[in-house]
């Protein structure tokens, strides 16, 4: 393990673009977790406000927004997998050495697990809703139904 720490520790130190490209995507890989994070709590928003009203008009204005945080759900969750990809190789040569010599290794623990409850809720918020889509959906009017169906753009 040391020596492939060194192996990408010296491509970093020869490729600068390399460097820059890893310190971008872990940025990216960062706001992808708070998007994802993010997705689930204006849904849950929307979803409340769904509640409070309970109309047949609020339900699908609710299944509708649904429909397009699902694709933000999904783009977030799938540059968590990848992104994650290169950020592990890199980890070591470039994050740890880089925190650790400036003695911010407790910060760095925080954020990551952080970061996993993020995700973790995320997905858990996300399935919970799975279960009241369907409920909504099979409770709208016909009329309404068609509409959504009708409608694959979401809102």
């Amino acid at each position: 393990m040391n020596e492939m720490n060194q192996y990408l520790t010296s491509l970093l130190q020869q490729s600068p673009w390399l460097g820059v490209a890893v310190m971008m995507n872990n940025y990216f890989h960062d706001v992808a977790t708070a998007m994802l994070a993010a997705s689930a709590f204006c849904l849950y928003a929307v979803h409340r406000v769904e509640a409070a009203l309970g109309t047949p008009e609020a339900a699908l204005f609710f299944l509708k927004t649904h429909r397009l945080m699902v694709r933000f759900f999904r783009f977030a969750f799938w540059w968590i997998i990848l992104g994650g990809v290169p950020r592990t190789i890199f980890y070591v040569s470039f994050e740890w050495n880089h925190f650790a010599d400036k003695q911010q290794v407790p910060a760095l623990m925080v954020k990551h697990v952080l970061m996993v409850v993020l995700v973790v809720w995320g997905v858990m918020a996300w399935r919970q809703l799975k279960a009241k889509v369907a409920r909504l959906t099979d409770s709208l009017p016909a009329e309404l139904r068609a509409t959504l169906n009708g409608d694959g753009r979401g809102c």
